[in-house]
């Protein structure tokens, strides 16, 4: 039985907003997704060709422009779906153009082949990541877990340090806070997760140290 983990991952900062997407690839079968591909197109495609990977699908956490902007385009070119986020996040989608105008990065609409919903599957290869809907930064804010990996891609939801913000329209802290307690913390301490900007973290760490939703914060001690 070998110890290596099924998914590669490298991530790859994109937009002015240096957002974490990550190319994420099934190690048996060299096949790959790229998750939040907002915006630098150039830098991506530079990314796939390098690692040789097979491209078999773009994955969506949640509508804001700096992770989804250029996810239309970048199907189009290279032939690939679009999965997620859930549909709560499609005024969000809807509306990426003026977004992408107020801050500098094209945004270009779309609908994406398949919305996703709490409990769905995703597939990368032969690789199967579990979705779970974590609303607060956005409504309808997915993220992806592979438990074999103990690896978790979870957008604006949980940063090293810190949590997502919560002023944009339709956010909610104390869904936030649910999301993170009731859907990431029972994933396992062990599980290192992506957020979308800023270095990765592991689960136990946030609730060792967090001021935001580590254990002592929320015990109010």
């Amino acid at each position: 039985m070998s110890d290596t983990p099924p998914l590669r991952l490298a991530i790859i900062p994109v937009t002015p907003l240096q957002q974490n997407c990550s190319l994420i690839v099934c190690a048996k079968t060299n096949k790959a997704a790229l998750v939040d591909p907002g915006g630098d197109l150039d830098k991506l495609k530079a990314a796939i060709e390098q690692t040789g990977v097979e491209m078999e699908k773009i994955l969506i956490t949640h509508g804001h422009i700096d992770h989804c902007g250029s996810a239309k385009v970048l199907a189009e070119e290279l032939g690939l779906k679009i999965e997620g986020p859930q549909e709560e996040d499609r005024f969000w989608i809807s509306r990426l153009e003026e977004d992408g105008a107020r801050y500098g990065v094209p945004g270009v609409p779309f609908e994406p082949d398949r919305w996703l919903e709490d409990g769905d599957t995703v597939t990368v290869g032969e690789v199967t990541m579990n979705v779970a809907h974590c609303p607060g930064h956005t409504p309808g804010h997915i993220i992806f877990h592979s438990p074999e990996s103990k690896l978790a891609i979870v957008g604006d939801v949980l940063f090293k340090g810190s949590i997502g913000r919560t002023d944009f329209p339709r956010g909610n802290h104390q869904d936030l806070l649910d999301s993170i307690t009731q859907k990431l913390w029972p994933m396992g301490d062990d599980t290192a997760f992506v957020p979308g900007h800023g270095p990765m973290s592991t689960f136990g760490a946030e609730r060792a140290s967090n001021p935001f939703v580590g254990d002592a914060a929320l015990q109010g001690g």
